[in-house]
């Protein structure tokens, strides 16, 4: 007996991907502008099973998971 739905998983819609705001697929070692944290230009990095925004201007880098839009799903950066 589920409770309160608490149970199901989640839809194939609802689960996050790695698109930027124009819908093209990101991958590591792609260039991206950020619309966030004021990184500027950053290219893609993965460590372990987790991908990062390293920032060329800074050095900054910033998960993924910290770039999502809450209303489209997909990261706040911009293919280059």
């Amino acid at each position: 007996m589920p409770v309160f739905g608490f149970s199901k998983k989640r839809k194939e819609k609802d689960k996050l991907q790695m698109v930027d705001l124009d819908g093209n697929q990101l991958k590591e070692g792609d260039e991206v502008i950020s619309y966030r944290y004021e990184l500027g230009r950053c290219v893609i990095t993965k460590t372990g099973n987790e991908y990062f925004y390293e920032s060329l201007e800074s050095h900054e880098i910033v998960s993924w998971l910290r770039m999502v839009d809450a209303v489209t799903k997909r990261q706040k950066v911009s293919k280059i």
